[in-house]
């Protein structure tokens, strides 16, 4: 059994809100909850939001949804998913961490949507588990978390613990969770009452593959462009990249030019330095610590590079993310 029952052997899933937490992964976990219950003709889930004091929680969309219970007012929730988004550390106060962290004591299964693991992080509750976010926050939680290894799937469960990457990966761990609990043909039939194809396996990718989103079907270019992506901390030669690839460096420039319109460094640097700007709005980094992370030798090529990309200084630039 994934999630525990209450006594009337109805299952009660408890959504903790966060300032600026994903309304899609909210809804993409309660709808198939509330077509389950209608397809079974009886009530198999319950679902109440909770929010620090009470009140309501405005969104990232900065909608907000009515009838949020305190969590002093809680009691101890069965089944406790943290919802969060966007800025998940601004929002870390110390009585929020500790009574997630008292709940876990007092067996609470446990889930995080989107970027609720850092509170689950915060409470020290991820260590020795397999977990996941989403895709875009793994940077900077792995900086701020080194020791803590996350997965790419779109969900884990874990003992009990369980997190999911948001967004519409909050549908696949319902039906999944349904499937396991009520069978593969009620999670079949909530499928298609949402135009859906299927339940995704844990294991589907997060992002569009690379192919896909960049409209690139050359497989050495391919295999250059992943090797990039997954090296922006410590950028790998051009001769490198075109000796791992198989082919010239002459060759490789002209893949790059006639399909990026770029140079395989000129390119790189783009990438690092978007990297960079997603850890100065998402991260407590400092600007030195960044610019480690992103490869550069020092600071002030960072500085120069980053002002020659975005025409702002990396400082001004986390001030205006600041906002």
């Amino acid at each position: 059994m994934i999630l525990k029952p209450d006594q009337d052997g109805v299952f009660t899933i408890s959504f903790l809100l966060m300032p600026e937490y994903a309304m899609v992964a909210l809804l993409s976990a309660i709808e198939p909850m509330r077509v389950a219950n209608r397809f079974a003709k009886r009530e198999v889930f319950r679902w109440q939001l909770l929010s620090e004091d009470g009140s309501a929680v405005h969104a990232s969309n900065t909608l907000a949804l009515q009838d949020h219970t305190a969590i002093e007012d809680a009691g101890t929730p069965q089944n406790l998913f943290i919802c969060s988004s966007f800025h998940p550390e601004k929002h870390l106060h110390s009585d929020i961490v500790s009574w997630v962290r008292s709940m876990s004591r007092r067996g609470a299964v446990i889930g995080a949507m989107d970027t609720g693991c850092y509170l689950l992080a915060k409470a020290n509750l991820l260590r020795n588990h397999r977990f996941t976010m989403h895709w875009e926050a793994v940077p900077a939680f792995s900086e701020d978390y080194p020791d803590l290894e996350i997965t790419n799937e779109l969900f884990e469960i874990d003992r009990n613990l369980i997190t999911c990457a948001g967004g519409t990966a909050a549908i696949d761990l319902i039906l999944y969770i349904i499937q396991s609990e009520l069978g593969h043909e009620l999670a079949v039939s909530i499928c298609e009452q949402f135009i859906k194809t299927g339940v995704r396996q844990k294991s589907d990718k997060q992002r569009i593959d690379l192919a896909a989103r960049l409209k690139i079907h050359h497989p050495r270019l391919l295999k250059v462009l992943a090797m990039m992506e997954d090296n922006l901390d410590n950028p790998i030669p051009t001769t490198e990249l075109a000796a791992h690839a198989h082919i010239s460096v002459r060759q490789l420039e002209r893949l790059f030019k006639s399909n990026l319109n770029n140079s395989p460094s000129g390119y790189y640097i783009c990438l690092r330095l978007n990297r960079a700007r997603q850890l100065l709005r998402e991260s407590s980094l400092s600007i030195a610590e960044i610019s480690i992370a992103c490869g550069f030798s020092s600071g002030p090529h960072f500085t120069r590079s980053y002002r020659g990309k975005f025409d702002i200084s990396p400082s001004e630039d986390r001030k205006v993310g600041a906002k």
